[in-house]
């Protein structure tokens, strides 16, 4: 009875070494799975490790298949996580983070993608451009692209484009107006009262940011659409301001001692004024299509000066008006800001030349040049007024104040 029990538990074993056998001769070797020669990282550090490892490499079969390895799975993708561990186990080590490194890597690689970028950018031709940059479609080629930041957008002042004329004209007009106006505000009680140095002083604050407006939004325009938006408001904003604060010092000196007809023009101005800063908010106004408007609204506001100039002109007489109310120099500051305001609306000469001005001598630049032009001759023409005035002295009856 024990033989026979024996004999049976010997025909088992042999029935499972027989079953092992197939299936170790049916796996799938390693080599046909994965080739050696395929990009997974340190696939070749584990191959050199294999073939220096003698222990490793067995006898091949008489059918000339590789020894498999034992663990090899069937399902490829337990084989694609197998493959994962033993390579972070044996070869990278456990204590790296390959997250970690690849997180960083493309941190790295983003952060150098934009400086190149920022550094290397090209001009563009018009048509490349998106369409919330395409506002003037006679300048063909020279246009910056969109850039990323701020800090690119200001290097690109450095840099020629079809802004560039346009960011310099205007910022270096702001900088002289920031000179003057430290250098006149700074004088001494004795030669200018404070009373002038507030009216003046209100001239030289529009003038400066209607000037550093516009350098700001010719600059950074291109940074984004939302960022040209809101600096395109803050622009026409700043012309507003100016030609407020151009009003101010001529009617003050003008009607110095009609002081009702001088609160109402002052009224009068201020709601033009915030008149056009609301028009200016309007979320359409600063589209290409609307730049008649642009160039309509600020030019009959500016016009508007024209009725006090006329109303001083028959109460005092033409030549007092000329000669000591600096109206010359208010007529030609006018007709200089009309003249600007025309080659912006009909955009000349590169309407009649297409592509021929896209970097120098475009009326956006002509434009900017006859308003710095503008402000100077009416900086010039006030304070001839003040001179005047200071020399007459004050008004021969000041009870006239409150006859309103």
């Amino acid at each position: 009875m024990a033989d026979r029990e024996n004999e049976i538990m010997e025909e088992k074993e042999y029935e499972t070494n027989i079953m092992e056998e197939n299936i170790l001769r049916h796996r799938i070797p390693w080599s046909d799975r994965v080739s050696l020669n395929s990009d997974i990282p340190g696939l070749h550090e584990v191959k050199e490790l294999l073939e220096d490892d003698d222990t490793s490499c067995l006898a091949e079969e008489e059918d000339g298949v590789g020894c498999p390895l034992p663990s090899t799975p069937e399902d490829d993708r337990l084989l694609d996580c197998e493959m994962t561990e033993v390579l972070k186990a044996g070869v990278l080590s456990d204590e790296i983070d390959l997250g970690a490194l690849a997180h960083n890597a493309a941190e790295q690689a983003e952060e150098f993608v934009r400086k190149v970028w920022e550094a290397s950018w090209k001009q563009c031709h018009f048509r490349h451009l998106p369409s919330w940059l395409q506002d003037n479609d006679f300048l063909h080629a020279g246009h910056r692209p969109p850039l990323p930041s701020f800090y690119a957008c200001f290097r690109s002042i450095f840099r020629i484009h079809t802004e560039t004329g346009n960011i310099w004209t205007h910022l270096l007009g702001c900088v002289a107006f920031i000179g003057i106006a430290v250098y006149f505000l700074t004088q001494s009680h004795m030669d200018i009262r404070w009373e002038e140095k507030l009216v003046i002083g209100i001239f030289f604050a529009g003038a400066i940011i209607c000037l550093g407006m516009s350098f700001a939004f010719h600059t950074v325009h291109c940074h984004s659409e939302c960022v040209g938006k809101l600096f395109s408001k803050l622009d026409y904003c700043g012309i507003a301001m100016l030609i407020m604060g151009s009003f101010v010092p001529w009617l003050y000196y003008g009607f110095y001692c009609d002081y009702q007809p001088k609160l109402i023009y002052l009224s009068v101005v201020v709601v033009l004024g915030i008149t056009s800063i609301v028009v200016s908010l309007w979320e359409r106004f600063g589209e290409p299509k609307y730049r008649p408007l642009r160039a309509g609204v600020f030019m009959g506001f500016g016009l508007s000066g024209v009725v006090p100039a006329v109303h001083y002109a028959i109460a005092e007489g033409w030549f007092k008006a000329i000669s000591q109310a600096s109206l010359g120099w208010l007529i030609l500051m006018g007709c200089l800001y009309i003249l600007g305001a025309m080659f912006y609306a009909l955009r000349v000469p590169e309407r009649f030349f297409p592509g021929k001005f896209d970097i120098w001598f475009q009326s956006h630049q002509i434009f900017h040049v006859l308003v710095i032009a503008a402000a100077f001759v009416h900086y010039h023409g006030i304070t001839e007024m003040a001179m005047h005035r200071m020399s007459v002295g004050d008004c021969a009856v000041p009870s006239q104040m409150m006859a309103f």
